[in-house]
């Protein structure tokens, strides 16, 4: 019986460490600011209720969306559909090897046209942004390429994403908290993008999956390579 219970508490002290010990052939439960609390010296986060994945790939020498002080910037547009209290934003580069996309994920052409690529990834910098005055779907394709945006800041580095192939851990991660007092800062319905780019000098290459997290539901919401893909996506819906 001492052995029997002495192997149920080694069992059990190995399951709840490999559940909160990630790899990096995939990607932990996305997980929440709003909630989180410290129990006994560990962070505590509950996961996002709502998460949109997309799945991309850059081809090498591709287009930028936009060069910005001499980065190569590419974006993926998002439509909120309601107020949210926050967001998170994260981008693995390459997309970790056992990952792949599911019904309800955002999927480019490109990524499952090259989808066993995994020699081509880069070091991912990530920001948020959303255009001003956006506010209705209609609004997409009128407004949207001609807006104003206002950022809610950036991240290059996040320790709590797994590494690249490299061994460095490059990949992004960022959380957003409404400022209810601030218009420009704060989650309203409207268009967003994710703009993304490599810190380093380098080319934006490769696979990545980028997913968008929120503490709510959020339905209805989209996501797209382009301006004109969101409107068309929004307005079949």
């Amino acid at each position: 019986m001492k052995k029997l219970l002495s192997s149920l508490v080694i069992t059990t002290a190995f399951l709840s460490l490999t559940a909160f010990v990630g790899g990096d052939d995939t990607l932990d439960k996305f997980k929440a600011d709003m909630g989180k609390k410290s129990v006994m010296g560990k962070e505590v986060r509950v996961p996002y209720t709502d998460v949109l994945s997309y799945y991309g790939y850059v081809k090498p020498g591709a287009t930028p969306d936009e060069t910005r002080d001499g980065k190569k910037y590419y974006y993926l547009y998002i439509w909120v559909p309601a107020v949210a209290p926050e967001l998170g934003i994260r981008m693995a580069s390459p997309v970790p090897s056992k990952m792949s996309p599911d019904k309800a994920d955002f999927v480019s052409p490109d990524y499952t046209a090259n989808s066993t690529d995994t020699k081509n990834y880069f070091d991912t910098w990530i920001t948020l942004e959303r255009a001003d005055g956006v506010t209705s779907i209609a609004d997409i394709a009128t407004k949207g390429k001609t807006a104003k945006w206002n950022s809610y800041g950036s991240n290059d580095d996040s320790g709590e994403m797994p590494a690249q192939p490299s061994g460095s851990k490059y990949n992004s991660l960022m959380r957003i908290t409404s400022e209810t007092s601030n218009p420009t800062k704060s989650l309203v319905v409207g268009l967003y993008r994710v703009g993304f780019t490599t810190y380093k000098t380098g080319e934006v290459q490769g696979s990545f999956i980028a997913q968008v997290g929120a503490p709510v539901k959020l339905p209805g919401v989209g996501m797209a390579k382009t301006i004109d893909e969101l409107s068309t996506q929004m307005t079949k819906k």
